[in-house]
C-alpha cells in the first residue's frame, strides 16, 4: 500500500539520520533501509530536503502541541494566568525531556531532533524561522505573568530560555567533561529546573530594573 511505503521511508530515514546525521545519509541508503525503490522516495517526497522537512515538521508539531497543552493547563490552574516559572517550564520542558536522558533510552525520534538541533541544516532553519505562532502564545502568557516587564524584554527572555535549552542539548557532552560529570544531564527534571530558574530570575530582574526607555526600545 502507498501509505505503508511512505511510512516505511519516513521510519527508515529517521532511524538513519538519527544514527549518522544528515550529511552522511543518502537517498540510496534510505531506500535500502526501507526496502523500497528510489522512485518511491521521489514520488512521495520529491527530494532529500523535502523528506527531512516532513520529518522535522511532524516532530516539531508534536513538541509544540505538548508545549501548548502544558501552558493551557498551567494557565487554567492559575485562573487565566500562570506564574512565569510555569510558563517557562511549559516552553522548555518538552524539548529537554525529549532530547536528554540516557543515550540508550532515547528513541529514534529524540535522536533525530538532537541531530536537527546540532546540525541545523538549511531546510530545518527555514522551518524554525517561520514557525513562530506558538511562540507568540508563550510571549503573551509571559506578559500576563509579568505585566511590569516591557514587551522587548519579554521577547529577549523567551529567546534566551530557548537558547539555554538548545545549547544544553547541543553541548551537553562538553558540559559533562568540563564538570567532570558533576553536571548530571540524566537528571532531566533538575536540568529543566535550572533553565527555568535562570530565565525567570532574569525576567524578574528586568521587571525591577528601571532601564532607560531608549534602551528598552532598541
Amino acid at each position: 500500500m502507498s501509505s505503508d511505503t511512505r511510512s516505511a521511508i519516513l521510519t527508515a530515514a529517521e532511524r538513519l539520520y538519527a544514527a549518522r546525521g544528515f550529511a552522511d545519509v543518502t537517498l540510496r541508503d534510505i531506500v535500502a533501509e526501507a526496502n523500497v525503490n528510489l522512485a518511491a522516495v521521489n514520488y512521495h517526497f520529491g527530494s532529500k530536503d523535502e523528506l527531512i522537512t516532513e520529518l522535522f515538521v511532524s516532530r516539531s508539531l508534536a513538541t509544540n502541541r505538548e508545549r501548548l497543552n502544558e501552558l493551557k493547563a498551567a494557565e487554567l490552574a492559575g485562573g487565566g494566568s500562570a506564574p512565569i516559572e510555569e510558563v517557562l517550564r511549559a516552553l522548555v520542558g518538552p524539548t529537554l525531556r525529549g532530547c536528554l536522558g540516557a543515550d540508550q533510552q532515547r528513541s529514534d525520534a529524540a535522536r533525530f531532533m538532537i541531530r536537527a538541533s546540532v546540525e541545523a541544516i538549511a531546510p530545518i532553519r527555514k522551518i524554525r524561522n517561520r514557525e513562530i505562532d506558538h511562540l507568540r502564545k508563550f510571549a503573551a502568557a509571559m506578559r500576563r505573568a509579568l505585566p511590569g516587564v516591557g514587551e522587548v524584554e519579554i521577547f529577549w527572555g523567551l529567546h534566551f530560555a530557548l537558547a539555554m535549552a538548545h545549547q544544553t542539548i547541543r553541548d551537553g557532552e562538553r558540559l559533562q567533561k568540563l564538570s567532570d560529570g558533576r553536571c548530571d544531564l540524566d537528571d532531566i527534571d533538575g536540568v529543566i529546573d535550572r533553565v527555568v530558574d535562570v530565565a525567570a530570575a532574569a525576567l524578574c530582574t528586568a521587571a525591577k530594573t528601571d532601564k532607560p526607555a531608549a534602551r528598552r526600545g532598541r
